[in-house]
């Protein structure tokens, strides 16, 4: 509409995530934030085309930079020079910056999933028959293999990330706007990642999540924080999503899903724009 601040929405509306619809859900979104927005949506490959275009951009569900990391890193700093706002702001710690938080975060006796990236430090982890391994700059479980203990040598799995196999209850994730929680949703069956319900947080699962949140320290976003329940009860930051967290709006009901838009769009009104 005349008058609104225009936004560039940035989705990769047909990249093929196992177990979710991309472009389900940023219809949907676009769909309320146009009433309060002039919308431009760009695919995150041509975002520099577009950046004179909006006065302010959302970057949601683009897939894993790593297939277009020198297109992404270029974008950011232009981005940054320009000083256009951005919804995530790109000041994250976590996986906005690959997976080395999580050896930092292990290191400072965090409860996260123990992870190393040296076959010399398995001594630090919980002695196992099967590990899994993971590529410090990997998303969407790219690059990620279990391997049997007596496979782990030096030269193939140095500089990548060496988790312990954990046979935990299932896995929870606690969905941030801002720094304030919205709601959360687990995977009753774990085999099922993507099939998701609705999980009743207690206190102390909310202050489990809300301590990442703040170290974390962004700006403005949206942040999903993974955890996995181990048997006896307590949980384990498996990752924190803070550049493009799917969010899975198809799994709550119509009012929570109305609420987390209503405060989606206040956050995006508060944003102080270049005009």
């Amino acid at each position: 509409m005349k008058g609104n601040p225009t936004l560039l929405y940035l989705t990769d509306l047909y990249y093929p995530a196992k177990g979710r619809n991309y472009y389900e859900e940023d219809l949907f979104i676009t769909s309320q934030l146009k009433q309060h927005f002039n919308i431009l949506i760009g695919n995150p490959q041509q975002a520099l085309a577009f950046l004179d275009k909006a006065d302010f951009m959302v970057f949601r569900n683009t897939g894993p930079v790593a297939y277009y990391q020198e297109y992404f890193n270029e974008f950011v700093e232009t981005v940054k020079q320009k000083g256009i706002p951005t919804f995530n702001s790109f000041d994250g710690k976590a996986d906005m910056k690959g997976k080395q938080y999580l050896l930092d975060l292990f290191a400072k006796d965090c409860p996260v999933i123990p992870t190393i990236d040296n076959p010399n430090q398995l001594h630090l982890l919980p002695q196992m028959d099967q590990y899994i391994v993971k590529l410090k700059n990997g998303a969407d479980s790219i690059g990620m293999e279990s391997v049997n203990k007596s496979e782990i040598n030096n030269e193939e799995f140095k500089d990548k990330l060496i988790q312990p196999f954990i046979d935990f209850e299932y896995e929870v994730s606690f969905y941030f706007i801002n720094n304030e929680f919205q709601y959360a949703l687990y995977a009753p069956n774990k085999s099922k990642r993507w099939d998701l319900k609705t999980f009743q947080a207690s206190n102390e699962d909310l202050e489990f999540a809300q301590k990442f949140i703040d170290w974390n320290n962004m700006e403005s976003g949206i942040q999903r924080v993974d955890a996995c329940r181990l048997k006896y009860g307590s949980l384990l930051l498996v990752e924190l999503e803070d550049l493009n967290p799917f969010l899975s709006l198809d799994a709550l009901n119509e009012k929570d899903r109305n609420k987390f838009i209503q405060n989606f769009i206040q956050a995006l009104k508060d944003i102080k724009l270049k005009y």
